[in-house]
């Protein structure tokens, strides 16, 4: 049973098809969706997390309807938004207790998960802080914290590193890639940076709301005639390589 399927999916914002019969199985891993800007990224992980309903086709979450099991679905969910979710007033452990209480988590639950993800995070000794005191690399590993909190069979990562330095982005990346191995979980990461999809178990391409391809990056790369997962993703995108654009 795939952790995610998608069937025939249809959005459209009146004229605009923001995804156009989008079909995908989620096996498990690390999941990398690549397209630019305006690929329909954020529509789809809208669907995913019923903020939005698809026109036509069919989701299912752990083999669960996400039109008909809702509540069930969200279960089995952990999201970390492209936009800056936590209350920046309130105390880093405010924040996931918060979350948890949301999740019908009990005190015992919230605090040994809440705890066990902070350590592993580096962040133990900043659960007394506000999170307007902490960097916004530390601010994203808190929302991944409270993401995790409902041990998800699945997590949702929507251009999770906009905004953090080099150094944050790739630790940030490198932790979700030990997460699915350690914990068998299955990983959907979002991103316009091709870095960020290299080693992924799948690359899927999405471009203009339209699954272009999917693979590995060798995979890829071979199927295109490219020599790397950049050129790769410049063809199959239509967009010019830099010595195309100039002059």
């Amino acid at each position: 049973m795939p952790v995610l399927r998608l069937q025939s999916v249809h959005k459209s914002y009146g004229n605009v098809k923001a995804l156009n019969n989008v079909s995908f199985d989620h096996e498990g891993g690390f999941y990398a969706l690549l397209g630019q800007n305006g690929a329909g990224k954020s529509t789809l992980f809208q669907l995913l997390t019923g903020l939005f309903v698809p026109d036509e086709g069919e989701i299912k979450i752990a083999d669960k309807d996400i039109r008909t099991q809702i509540v069930d679905v969200l279960a089995e969910i952990g999201v970390v938004f492209q936009q800056p979710s936590l209350d920046l007033d309130m105390t880093v452990e405010a924040n996931l207790l918060f979350h948890g209480r949301l999740r019908g988590m009990s005190k015992s639950e919230m605090r040994s998960r809440m705890e066990e993800e902070l350590t592993r995070l580096g962040l133990i000794e900043d659960l007394k802080r506000p999170c307007r005191a902490l960097s916004g690399g530390n601010r994203r590993k808190v929302e991944l914290a409270r993401a995790l909190m409902g041990r998800p069979g699945l997590l949702l990562m929507d251009e999770a590193t906009v905004g953090l330095d080099p150094a944050s982005r790739d630790s940030l990346v490198k932790y979700v890639y030990e997460l699915c191995r350690e914990r068998s979980m299955a990983a959907l990461w979002a991103t316009h940076l091709v870095d960020e999809a290299e080693n992924a178990d799948q690359i899927l391409v999405l471009d203009k709301g339209e699954l272009r391809a999917s693979g590995t990056a060798s995979e890829l790369a071979e199927q295109t005639g490219q020599s790397s997962l950049l050129d790769t993703f410049l063809t199959i995108s239509g967009s010019p390589k830099e010595s195309d654009s100039t002059g």
